[in-house]
């Protein structure tokens, strides 16, 4: 879905920068960058973009897991966590927040295009059939 608005929460900020500069390449349209928790919640409300992508540890004392469930929870936007952290626990724990993808980091930007595009897609699809 080309044109998509998307919402970066990361709290490095050059990583920040990069993910922002390779969405747009590949025709997204990034409406803001968050480096914690509770912003990832307060800019998801503000500009309550199509999806958000995430990272699981931010600075804060919301991390990405708590903040993702919080945006699923209140405005139902569609959460991809974009993270180095693959170990068990953390996906336990990721995996109560239900997001719509789990890329780790270092990435393909193949892969990060096709996890929006099969989250954006699946989004669509469950908001038709409510």
């Amino acid at each position: 879905m080309k044109g998509a608005n998307i919402l970066v929460v990361e709290d490095e900020n050059i990583v920040a920068l990069s993910i922002k500069n390779k969405l747009e390449m590949m025709g997204y349209s990034v409406v803001d960058t968050a480096s914690s928790g509770e912003d990832a919640v307060v800019k998801a409300d503000l500009f309550y973009p199509d999806l958000v992508l995430m990272d699981v540890m931010l600075r804060g004392e919301m991390d990405g897991i708590e903040a993702a469930e919080k945006i699923r929870e209140k405005f139902d936007i569609p959460v991809i966590f974009l993270t180095a952290y693959t170990d068990d626990n953390t996906l336990e724990r990721a995996k109560i927040a239900e997001p719509y993808g789990y890329i780790s980091k270092p990435f393909k930007e193949q892969d990060l295009k096709s996890n929006i595009e099969m989250a954006l897609h699946k989004h669509e699809n469950e908001i038709r059939l409510k």
